[in-house]
């Protein structure tokens, strides 16, 4: 259930992006390999269609493609609809972070997680939601099984919530978890934040 503070909104970052970079994983030099290795037409900057082929999730099946369009578009430096390899090395990370979030829950390494397992990460990273907002989740990102999200998915939902935490911050200036908002403004934050 929502609570006020700070703390009630999900997951405190110092970047926009999401969670702090991890200090493990490959390299700067194997991220740089990696990008430009499917960086195809070798502009220095990448597709979401380029990311799909470097990223796979963990039934060896790529990402969504609707997950690497909000990837790059979260990372575009110039809102541009592709990454350049700062980007990348960014985006890199964050998924990183996600991933170790979502295999703490997955605990029969199926791929994918339940709505018990997803209602447990979002309280770990933060976000008090009733089981009717964590259910409405679900159903939003669920896959095949139904009833169940997968990694690629799993990114989608907590970015949107994220998006989604960060336009009800705005305008919840005085931190009390409700806010008034007129019908226009009310319509501009969702199609922001989508």
């Amino acid at each position: 259930m929502y609570s006020s503070g700070s703390s009630s909104y999900g997951y405190q970052t110092s970047s926009s992006n999401g969670p702090n970079p991890a200090s493990t994983g490959p390299q700067e030099e194997d991220l740089i390999k990696w990008f430009q290795a499917v960086d195809q037409d070798k502009s220095g900057k990448i597709s979401s269609n380029e990311l799909r082929q470097a990223l796979v999730v963990g039934n060896g099946s790529h990402f969504s493609i609707e997950a690497c369009e909000l990837l790059v578009k979260m990372f575009s430096s110039e809102n541009s609809r592709m990454i350049d390899v700062e980007g990348f090395k960014q985006l890199f990370h964050y998924v990183n972070q996600w991933k170790t979030s979502f295999h703490m829950f997955d605990r029969d390494h199926s791929g994918a997680i339940d709505e018990k397992e997803l209602g447990q990460a979002l309280v770990q990273m933060g976000y008090r939601l009733s089981d009717k907002s964590v259910t409405a989740l679900l159903n939003k990102f669920t896959s095949k099984p139904a009833g169940q999200i997968t990694f690629d998915n799993f990114i989608l939902a907590c970015v949107q919530l994220h998006q989604l935490t960060d336009v009800f911050r705005r305008h919840d200036t005085q931190h009390t978890g409700t806010i008034t908002i007129a019908y226009e403004d009310f319509i501009q934050a969702v199609v922001e934040s989508i």
